[in-house]
């Protein structure tokens, strides 16, 4: 970790500077204030039809105030960090959450982290730019030679640095060095007039270098290939209710999207999720233990401390069933008498944090994945998602597989189009009733979207067998 010399002088921001600010923004007796800092430089590189077709670097900084009192919070911010704009932006935020009957009381230290999870000799961003736009058309190569009918492909490299650096009422200050980045290959197929897409991709806090490792630019260019290829001969998925079985991996955005979000402490404290006052009680098969885990080292979805300072941390949400606890941010934590869990986080300076997940998967059981589908007479076999809806009050959720097979006694069949998946996460939880050993995390591709902001996550299964899931077709 970098000492905290290197985030002052980053921002050149003195602590004595930052903490005139903060008593400012405390003079209106809140419960809590903080200043985030925010350095950010964004870069992307997209190659269409052969050609670089757009290449972006986009570098911004700014700064928020938040200040909270009870259920309140005020949060300002500004793109100019100079001592005068920080002063305005804390009365603005002061002044929203102000609150005369009350005597402030700050936020308690947190532990300093004990991880350091994405050290990397070279960040992404700094990777030169040739390399780049090379490995871009080595892809493109490698997936037109791969089938004749691929079309186009269209591959993109994005990465980003972030510093970050948060100062509290409470006197103590942490920053953070973040590194991402994510190579994505669409594949077009055509074949007797069909025209079929296919996209995989992956990365994480990663050097520019985990992409040329083995064949893994190779495999990537190959799966987008296959998925686009596959969808040619897709036949039209039948409707009903059925056994569903989830693949490993990327199906866990499933999990993520039902039941993840339902568990965050803000829905919870508001008592408006399906999981709202349930702790301690059965709420799922015995055979699930959902875990969000954002200490994993160079996954997407891991930091060093959350967008509050707080270190990450390994939250069991769901133990064999049993609901053991929420997400928490600093202000969830604090009304709901729970302890914080590094999950505050925020899209960028220009918002306040809100309970988010980081890596969010379910523990792997002990069966075969080969039984599990063997034991299913009939019924969907899916493994890959695209978009999805969930109402989190209610729990019910649809989804739409961009994969997905028939499954027909015991053995896996044809592809199919056009499958939904319908049903209540909570629900859905109960009917679990085989799971693989084959815990797999996705390939770092999750980006997550709650209240207008969007995170990086990451998600994991293992191969699952859900009862009775209703499945919208198109086969009439």
């Amino acid at each position: 970790m970098l000492p905290e010399r290197f985030f002052s002088d980053r921002f050149a921001l003195s602590p004595s500077l930052l903490e005139q600010v903060l008593g400012a923004a405390l003079k209106g007796r809140v419960d809590d204030a903080d200043i985030y800092l925010e350095y950010r430089v964004n870069e992307e590189l997209l190659l269409e039809e052969g050609q670089v077709k757009k290449a972006s670097r986009h570098v911004s900084q700014g700064a928020g105030v938040r200040a909270q009192s009870e259920t309140r919070t005020g949060y300002a911010h500004t793109d100019d960090i100079s001592l005068p704009n920080l002063e305005a932006a804390a009365r603005s935020a002061r002044a929203i959450a102000d609150r005369s009957s009350r005597a402030g009381v700050v936020a308690v230290k947190p532990g300093r982290p004990t991880h350091d999870l994405y050290a990397l000799a070279e960040p992404p961003i700094s990777a030169d730019l040739g390399r780049k736009v090379e490995l871009l058309r080595s892809v493109d190569a490698l997936a037109r030679g791969a089938d004749r009918r691929v079309a186009q492909v269209i591959a993109t490299i994005a990465s980003e640095e972030v510093i970050m650096y948060i100062a509290t009422a409470a006197g103590w200050a942490v920053g953070d060095v973040r590194p991402l980045t994510r190579l994505n290959v669409t594949v077009i197929a055509e074949d007797n007039g069909k025209r079929e897409s296919g996209t995989y991709g992956g990365g994480g806090r990663i050097p520019f270098e985990f992409f040329l490792e083995g064949d893994r630019a190779k495999r990537f260019a190959a799966e987008a290939v296959r998925q686009a290829v596959l969808k040619l001969s897709a036949v039209n998925a039948p409707a009903g209710t059925m056994t569903v079985v989830l693949g490993p991996g990327w199906p866990g955005i499933l999990l993520h999207e039902a039941v993840g979000h339902g568990l965050e402490g803000d829905f919870n404290r508001k008592r408006t999720s399906a999981f709202s006052g349930r702790l301690g009680q059965k709420v799922a098969s015995e055979l699930v233990t959902v875990i969000d885990d954002g200490t994993i080292p160079n996954r997407r979805g891991s930091l060093n401390v959350d967008d509050e300072g707080t270190p990450t941390g390994r939250t069991v949400l769901i133990e064999k069933g049993v609901l053991r606890g929420y997400m928490q941010d600093r202000l969830n934590a604090r009304l709901m008498g729970l302890p914080t869990t590094g999950n505050g986080r925020r899209e960028s300076y220009a918002y306040p944090p809100m309970p988010r997940m980081t890596n969010t998967f379910m523990l792997a059981g002990e069966d075969a994945p080969a039984d599990i589908i063997r034991s299913v007479n009939h019924g969907l076999y899916a493994v890959a998602f695209g978009g999805g809806q969930v109402d989190i009050t209610s729990g019910k959720f649809v989804f739409s597989a961009s994969e997905a097979y028939l499954i027909e006694d015991g053995r896996v069949g044809a592809p199919v189009k056009g499958a939904t998946l319908i049903g209540n996460g909570p629900d859905a939880l109960t009917r679990v009733s085989r799971v693989g050993h084959d815990l797999q995390l996705d390939e770092g591709i999750g980006t997550c979207g709650k209240d207008g902001q969007s995170v990086p996550v990451g998600v994991g299964l293992p191969t699952i067998r859900i009862d009775g899931i209703t499945v919208g077709g198109t086969e009439v």
